[in-house]
């Protein structure tokens, strides 16, 4: 997502409901989209289950916020999050936040923190229920990054030039996902037909805010594009040097 300028984040995590083995994937994702001024994770610290997040803890600067749970079987860490993120929306001087969990929970929340101006994204496992995924402003899978980092590693150790791979993807180019981009064409196309797949990008995931070219093994939605035949792609030079912009149109 394009922003003008470098967001203020807070970004909230569930302890029960995300791996900590994620936590370094998941802040250098959020980097792309703002600054952290709060990273707050929430759980029941007391449970020996959540024992392995105190070294990453330590490591990223993620301030632990202790819940006992008051009811066996509910998870009260949720309220902890939810009334946090309402006094900082409403203290601290943030644009956004960052929800990482992949709990349906947390539906009620990102809608409400939207209604109030502020951009909201999320962060959970493939399995997140589709009405938190459908009120953020953008959600990532948390299993795109465990891929990017594994590649990452295999590059580091191997110290020499390879050819580069493409990402292992979470789902498939299907009719659904042509459709998708294929209307969302239509829908904003001069009358030459073209689009600028800056602004297709935007609108799509405006419909769809899972929509990652990384889903489909793709590193951008320019990749993403080009292998979809009912899709034609143009490039056009911007005069400057190794600048060009791309349009997109139906065949």
């Amino acid at each position: 997502m394009e922003t003008t300028k470098e967001l203020k984040l807070a970004v909230l995590i569930d302890a029960d409901n995300i791996p900590y083995s994620n936590v370094k994937g998941m802040l250098e994702e959020i980097a792309k989209y703002g600054t952290p001024t709060f990273k707050r994770i929430y759980g029941d610290w007391t449970k020996p289950t959540l024992s392995g997040w105190k070294t990453v803890l330590l490591e990223n600067a993620i301030t632990p916020i202790q819940q006992y749970s008051y009811t066996k079987g509910k998870n009260s860490s949720d309220s902890a999050l939810i009334i946090d993120a309402m006094d900082i929306l409403y203290t601290g001087a943030i644009d956004g936040f960052c929800i990482i969990s992949s709990d349906s929970d947390f539906t009620r929340l990102a809608t409400r923190l939207r209604e109030a101006g502020k951009q909201v994204f999320g962060m959970g496992e493939k399995k997140t229920p589709t009405p938190f995924i459908a009120s953020c402003n953008k959600f990532i899978y948390i299993e795109i990054l465990q891929k990017e980092m594994k590649e990452t590693a295999v590059v580091s150790k191997a110290r020499k030039a390879e050819p580069i791979k493409k990402p292992a993807a979470v789902a498939s180019i299907d009719g659904e996902l042509i459709k998708l981009i294929s209307d969302s064409i239509n829908d904003i196309a001069e009358e030459d037909g073209w689009v600028f797949l800056g602004v297709l990008g935007n609108l799509i995931l405006k419909k769809q805010p899972d929509f990652d070219p990384r889903n489909y093994g793709y590193k951008k939605l320019v990749d993403l594009i080009k292998s979809i035949e009912a899709i034609e792609i143009d490039e056009r030079p911007t005069g400057k040097k190794n600048v060009s912009h791309f349009f997109v149109r139906t065949k």
